[in-house]
């Protein structure tokens, strides 16, 4: 069946209408830093795109939740995170703080889409108004801008439980209330709950408001900007960096979670067997690096080693980003763990990257079966993950997940090979943007960045972090025969 297109020009507009509104938050941060070109820039791009985002909303004739099947949620989905990218590149692009396209979609893309990966060379130069907007955009697209939309749509006459579903991350979406309207108002009450939660305990010590908001949105919404070139390594404080870690781990968890937690069922997150395994890999890996690091004499005491482990384990866990030590420098073995934890990512449901932790619990659970098979090849062996029995489809799914991501992985390494100087770089430039994690090795080591690509090469790039923000199928399956079948 051909596309409806009712409910994609509705919801679009009203998504970009958002964001535009959004953009006369940074416009105030430039008014009062006196920086007037930027804040005219914003200004110049959000009151057009408000005034065509809500007349597309208000001039589409009156939709029903039927007339947004799976197939117009995926579009929605897939074209949303493009629009985004575009319209928020063109205040950098008409302040000259990003003139190039390729350069601004880039940011953008990355920015939305949580990745942290960068063409600025001077991060420091930045306008206090762009630097904002560039972080901000990490907080709007760590819960979804889409799950912000959903939120209101019950007010507007809207369902959206189908974009809900396309949007969300992860192979399984936990229901925490009634409604699907519901769950999304509440997972963003925890969400921002937790980010003000942080700003106020980076304020107490001793950062400034503007720095605390701008690391809070890396933070929370596990993207990773920062408006210093040594990330928060700026910031010689065991305090200030502790908390930020612990405020990445909390929000590479599944946010249902929290609000469970919220809500007293204390016990029954404790029982989640995602949540053990995430913290499991968290502390075996901060232990073990913490240990190749004092091994190999590259910190001279233990709690500089614990710390910078500790941070950087969570920062990579996450697919955060953010930076306290050079992790380029460290010992091969600790690197090839970061690469691992990089493809792994967070917990479904959470703001974080990577292939998701549930996801991996289920692949050697898929190959512990397959050996336990060989040995009794006509016995049933059900997975279970929890105490509950995973369906066959969910399996099957995972696995078809992981097969084309691995193989898009490949693709575009090949791709990316004609530019980067070595395989390292070609490999980890790859791994970092589709698991939306910001810094690789190598050329695009964490204290340096992005810049050296064409701008075709950044476009591509930033479709990629687009893609691994809304999970491939999403995107894959708009470029399928099959999808643009009238008779399906």
């Amino acid at each position: 069946m051909a596309l409806h297109i009712k409910p994609i020009i509705k919801v679009l507009g009203l998504v970009s209408a958002i964001v535009a509104l959004m953009m006369l938050i940074p416009a105030g941060v430039s008014v009062y830093y006196r920086e007037t070109s930027e804040a005219l820039a914003f200004t110049y791009v959000a009151v057009p795109v408000m005034i065509l985002g809500f007349a597309a909303f208000k001039m589409t004739p009156a939709i029903k939740d039927h007339d947004i099947r799976m197939k117009e949620g995926f579009f929605i989905v897939g074209a949303a995170w493009i629009v985004l990218s575009v319209v928020g590149a063109l205040p950098f692009m008409i302040s000259g703080d990003i003139p190039r396209l390729g350069d601004a979609f880039f940011e953008v893309a990355s920015g939305f889409s949580t990745t942290g990966s960068t063409i600025l060379t001077d991060i420091e130069a930045l306008a206090k108004g762009m630097a904002f907007w560039r972080s901000f955009t990490h907080w709007l697209g760590g819960m979804g801008i889409l799950v912000l939309t959903i939120a209101i749509m019950p007010m507007l006459g809207i369902g959206g439980q189908r974009i809900m579903r396309a949007e969300t991350t992860g192979p399984t979406m936990d229901k925490i209330s009634f409604t699907i309207n519901d769950s999304a108002k509440n997972l963003y009450i925890v969400y921002f709950a937790l980010t003000v939660i942080e700003v106020v305990l980076l304020c107490l010590g001793g950062m400034n408001l503007y720095d605390s908001l701008v690391h809070s949105f890396g933070t929370m919404g596990t993207g990773g900007f920062s408006n210093y070139a040594d990330s928060v390594g700026h910031f010689e404080s065991g305090y200030l960096q502790m908390v930020i870690a612990v405020f990445m781990m909390l929000a590479g968890i599944n946010f249902s979670l929290h609000y469970s937690a919220v809500k007293g069922n204390i016990r029954q997150v404790l029982k989640d067997s995602e949540l053990r395994a995430y913290l499991a890999i968290l502390a075996g890996s901060t232990a073990f690096i913490m240990a190749m690091l004092l091994i190999y004499k590259c910190v001279g005491d233990p709690w500089t080693a614990f710390k910078q482990s500790f941070f950087q384990v969570n920062s990579i866990t996450t697919t955060t980003g953010y930076g306290t030590a050079d992790f380029d420098l460290w010992p091969l073995p600790c690197r090839i763990l970061l690469v691992a934890l990089m493809l792994v990512g967070g917990c479904a449901g959470s703001t974080g990257g990577g292939v998701k932790v549930i996801r991996v619990i289920i692949l050697f659970k898929i190959i512990g079966r397959e050996i336990k098979k060989k040995l009794h090849p006509n016995a049933v062996m059900p997975i279970k993950v929890g105490g509950k029995v995973v369906a066959e489809n969910t399996i099957s799914a995972v696995s078809g997940f992981l097969f084309l991501y691995f193989m898009i992985i490949a693709a575009s390494v090949f791709i990316v090979s004609f530019e980067a100087p070595d395989f390292t770089t070609a490999f980890t430039t790859v791994v970092a943007v589709i698991s939306n994690i910001g810094p690789g090795l190598a050329a695009v080591g964490p204290t340096l960045n992005y810049a050296f690509y064409s701008q075709g090469i950044k476009i591509f790039l930033g479709l990629l972090m687009i893609a691994g923000r809304v999970e491939i199928f999403t995107v894959f399956l708009l470029f399928t025969p099959s999808y643009w079948n009238k008779n399906k």
